[in-house]
């Protein structure tokens, strides 16, 4: 007989091939083909229940024939959860939960169970990786269950499909994807082929039967689900768990979502009793920060619709060799040395000989332009020496030509620094100028104030303006 011979996966897009390519054809991305073995009998169709008679082919609808009633979501009792699902779970939706090992992934969705749980919602709580012992020690720890759920250890798709089928539970939680096999596939499970199947028969499971899917999925040393990217583009919404293990909080973000807007977050502070909710960040990230201090600028960045303040740290000092270094962490490190490149050339500063650390203080990963000005601030605030007042909030994008360009939503972050008491805003002078419930309005020394929101604002147009202010504040001050 003939030896069965192996096939080749893209890990990015999926592609099969009969060889090994460095390059992939339909991607284009590098060294990606993995060898599988191939699928037993007829492909997908038999690892997901056998093939279809011919002639049972559905019938194409009218678009105008379809009655759009609104979706009825069901809450899962946390807010910060709901908000970046879009409001709450959506019947027959299959979500990705991905992050790193011990982040708090299976700790988040069982405590949805629970609260589903109370709704009266039925729950099944699939595992691959934990015993039944192990998982009722970890909602012990959690809190007390009031209403049960059912659990179950398997691994095998076909078994957990007739339990779906024989229990109907409205939620099914798969932990984890890369643990699942089904027996058409010849391959380990884990692999590029084993996980491409047994997300197809959960896929359809949930949209034949209505039933929401939530899916644990690992994720590599680059950050990403293991696996074929194939895998995202499968499901309807993918949420990533981050956080600094060290640290005490976690950040969901959303970078998927067919049911709601895309790379909202929610923030949750991990304690001994599972996953707890902030519900104002910016307090949270701002609690602690110096006052009166030379470096440290507020600044606001928008996660989705959710204004949040971050404390951007800045600190700047002569260098005794010939190559200044330069440091960032949270923020983009080439951006940085591009801020610096403006101020050095606009505005005269001689920052070629200083060595300069960058910081967005409490672990934050941002990368949003109108953190520009702010960064700049601080770099400014630390080489002259100069603390920038505690309640005046900094932020807007910097040009390669020196101009403060406008952002997004400046009424928004206006709204969200008068919430946390401050007085005074640096901001682009063109959003000032599109600001219609703007009191006040004139111009002082080339720059355009006015109060909004409580807060005294000033319109800035190039980065000599945020100097020309500092350097006032230094004298001010005594410097």
């Amino acid at each position: 007989m003939a030896k069965a011979r192996s096939v080749f996966f893209c890990q990015e897009c999926g592609y099969e091939s009969s060889k090994w390519m460095g390059q992939c054809p339909a991607c284009h991305a590098w060294n990606t083909f993995v060898e599988e073995a191939p699928i037993k009998g007829s492909g997908s169709s038999q690892a997901s229940g056998g093939g279809r008679r011919r002639g049972s082919a559905k019938e194409p609808v009218r678009l105008s024939g379809i009655k759009a009633d609104e979706e009825v979501r069901t809450g899962t009792g946390i807010g910060e959860l709901d908000r970046v699902l879009g409001g709450g779970i959506v019947r027959g939706s299959l979500v990705l939960v991905g992050g790193d090992p011990g982040i708090g992934k299976s700790t988040l969705l069982l405590q949805m169970c629970r609260n589903l749980a109370e709704q009266g919602v039925r729950v099944l709580y699939v595992s691959g990786e934990e015993s039944l012992v192990q998982i009722r020690m970890r909602a012990e720890r959690i809190g007390i269950f009031k209403n049960d759920i059912y659990l179950l250890c398997e691994t095998d798709l076909e078994d957990i499909r007739e339990t779906v089928l024989k229990y109907r539970p409205q939620v099914l939680i798969i932990d984890s994807i890369q643990t699942m096999y089904c027996d058409g596939v010849s391959s380990g499970p884990g692999s590029v082929s084993q996980v491409r199947e047994a997300t197809n028969i959960l896929m359809q499971l949930a949209k034949q039967e209505g039933v929401s899917v939530f899916i644990i999925g690992h994720v590599t040393k680059e950050g990403v689900v293991a696996g074929p990217r194939v895998l995202e583009h499968m499901v309807d919404t993918v949420l990533y768990f981050e956080g600094d293990r060290q640290a005490s909080y976690r950040i969901l973000r959303s970078v998927k979502n067919r049911f709601g807007s895309t790379n909202e977050i929610g923030v949750f502070e991990m304690k001994g009793s599972g996953l707890e909710q902030v519900l104002n960040p910016s307090e949270f990230m701002l609690g602690g920060r110096p006052q009166d201090a030379s470096g440290s600028v507020i600044s606001c960045a928008l996660e989705g619709t959710r204004p949040i303040l971050v404390e951007v740290q800045a600190l700047v000092c002569r260098t005794s060799f010939q190559i200044p270094r330069r440091t960032a962490a949270g923020i983009d490190y080439n951006r940085v040395n591009l801020l610096m490149a403006v101020l050095e050339k606009r505005v005269g500063l001689k920052l070629g000989s200083c060595d300069a650390y960058i910081n967005l203080a409490g672990g934050m990963k941002l990368n949003e332009p109108s953190l520009d000005m702010a960064v700049a601030a601080a770099v400014v605030s630390s080489y002259m020496n100069a603390a920038m007042p505690p309640d005046t909030l900094v932020f807007g994008e910097i040009g390669l030509s020196g101009e403060i360009r406008s952002v997004t939503q400046a009424e928004n972050r206006i709204r969200e620094a008068a919430k946390l008491g401050f007085k005074h805003c640096l901001m682009p002078a063109s959003n000032v100028e599109r600001i219609e419930d703007l009191d006040g309005r004139k111009r002082e020394n080339g720059l355009i104030t006015g109060s909004c929101q409580g807060i005294s604002l000033s319109g800035m147009s190039s980065v000599r303006d945020l100097c020309r202010y500092i350097s006032a504040g230094a004298k001010g001050s005594g410097e």
